[in-house]
């Protein structure tokens, strides 16, 4: 009895345990290059506003600094938006196999927090 418990339709505590520890490392590899490109993405985004500003400041640039409000707020709210309705399918495929999709969702995080 208790071993039918442990192995349901022939997926094993082993497997489960690989398909979990293989999730983990994946997510781990990627939260940490996702982390780094993020970081990368910030800094040029900082550097590219401080080169507008000082350009304006020398007469060379005029900036309409409303315009790239509006920009951002439209980027925001529009993935608002997509983050109300729906997950698309990939997403759904990816949730289907539990313990791949809780070993990278832990991996991801511990992955981000350390990169």
């Amino acid at each position: 009895m208790v071993e039918f418990a442990l192995q349901m339709d022939g997926f094993g505590l082993q497997q489960m345990g690989l398909e979990f520890g293989a999730g983990g490392l994946i997510g781990g590899i990627i939260g940490f290059a996702a982390k780094k490109v993020a970081k990368l993405i910030a800094v040029i985004v900082g550097l590219e506003l401080a080169l507008f500003k000082f350009l304006e400041t020398r007469g060379i640039l005029e900036v309409n600094w409303q315009a790239i409000g509006g920009a951002a707020q439209n980027a925001t709210s529009g993935a608002t938006d997509a983050a109300a309705g729906q997950p698309p399918s990939w997403l759904m495929s990816i949730l289907s196999a539990l313990p791949v999709s809780a070993g990278f969702t832990g991996g991801f995080l511990v992955g981000f927090k350390k990169g």
